[in-house]
């Protein structure tokens, strides 16, 4: 029985994990990097901005969505429960009843009692992670709920300042959460996709709200995660410990941004007098080559990758002070910064930067290391909009607090 099982497990690790073209079916798309590959968009749009294609009211929350098989899946909440809703990519319609279950999560620095994390697509699965450490397990077909855990409860965990709000991330059968539970040792968990059952943990440390990345570094498989206090390499099938270095401080700070990787190197940034660190990374060891910042502190935004160059938000939202730069991360040269551009979360495509700032601006900047240059903004939402867009068939999907909307950047025919 235990050769059979360990046959199957390998089995589902050998099988790629295909996604179709022009989905974003999680946090900042297919590899969680920010960039969407083999979109084509419009270089300017007319004066009253992109047209809008739908939209639908939505609940409390600062989670965007994910949009996998012609569907984009919601996460929000109305009154006292989370809900995940599921509407036809194309017109706004909905495929199934909302999946709902009870939140008693409450807010009192965010503004919002909703949940943060986007939903995560994986097969017919898709799995959602509330503010008060609900994970639920979704059948895409009829919304039905396969199963679900209170993550918080079962493993001590601390909800930080703004609520469970690490999206977890689906490597082969195992669902990987950064839960916080630093009493029982399980500061990263990790589940069985099918089931919820625990297949490991590790990490005694509170949780971030960065979320989990997947690379492969010359044939070894690595979880990078950012904790409250620290940088992990986890081994995906059974959470041992790769390497680690300290990234955080003790005190009101958050990591935020997502680590970017940039070949065998990992990027990792935050604000608060934290900065960067810029480590090469091998099998079981990471070589920090720079720390500071004086090249980029980004509060939570994760910085994108486009040739040698990173692209990234500098600054804070709550101190009303952000630029955008583009820098090398190699040289640690920048390359140019716009000051007072605000703050902003990012999507590389069609060698374009797709900028949604809190503001509700949308803005379109040319990728290039040689100048700042705009190529179109348009104001979408006179509501504030924290939470991370989505971008799929050249429809972009983007909610403010009450509202979601798809618009469409494709190019005119």
């Amino acid at each position: 029985m235990t050769v059979t099982r360990g046959f199957v497990i390998c089995c589902l690790w050998l099988v790629p994990q295909f996604v179709q073209a022009g989905d974003w079916p999680q946090i900042l798309g297919p590899q969680r990097n920010g960039i969407a590959e083999g979109e084509k968009l419009a270089s300017t749009w007319p004066a009253t901005g992109p047209r809008t294609v739908w939209e639908q009211s939505v609940g409390n929350g600062l989670a965007g969505v994910a949009v996998a098989g012609g569907t984009v899946y919601a996460f929000d909440r109305v009154g006292g429960q989370e809900r995940l809703s599921a509407f036809d990519a194309l017109t706004g319609k909905p495929r199934w009843k909302p999946a709902t279950w009870q939140s008693s999560y409450r807010d009192t620095i965010a503004g919002d009692d909703g949940p943060r994390c986007i939903p995560v697509v994986k097969g017919d699965r898709v799995y959602a992670y509330g503010a008060a450490g609900t994970l639920a397990c979704i059948n895409t077909k009829d919304g039905r709920i396969v199963w679900s855990r209170d993550l918080v409860t079962d493993y001590q965990a601390d909800l930080g300042y703004f609520g469970a709000g690490s999206t977890p991330l689906v490597e082969g059968p195992t669902v990987i959460v950064n839960v916080g539970g630093q009493k029982s040792q399980a500061g990263v968990v990790g589940l069985a996709a099918e089931t919820g059952k625990e297949l490991w943990k590790s990490v005694p440390d509170t949780a971030s709200y960065s979320s989990p990345v997947a690379v492969t570094v010359d044939g070894t498989r690595h979880v990078l995660c950012i904790t409250r206090l620290k940088l992990v390499s986890l081994d995906p099938s059974n959470g041992k410990v790769r390497f680690e270095f300290p990234f955080g401080q003790r005190g009101p700070t958050v990591n935020g941004a997502n680590p970017v990787v940039v070949k065998d190197h990992v990027f990792a940034t935050a604000s608060y007098g934290i900065g960067s660190t810029f480590a090469k990374i091998s099998k079981d060891h990471a070589d920090a080559k720079w720390e500071g910042d004086e090249i980029l502190s980004s509060q939570y935004t994760t910085s994108v990758l486009h040739g040698a160059y990173l692209y990234g938000i500098d600054g804070r939202q709550d101190q009303g002070v952000a630029s955008l730069k583009c820098f090398d991360p190699v040289t640690r040269k920048t390359a140019w910064t716009a000051d007072g551009f605000g703050m902003a979360t990012l999507i590389l495509a069609d060698n374009k930067l797709v900028c949604m700032k809190t503001d509700g601006t949308l803005t379109l900047v040319a990728a290039s290391p040689k100048a700042y240059e705009e190529l179109a903004t348009a104001k979408l939402f006179n509501a504030t909009c924290r939470g991370l867009p989505a971008l799929s068939n050249g429809l972009l999907y983007v909610r403010d607090t009450q509202t979601l909307k798809c618009f469409d950047l494709r190019p005119s025919k």
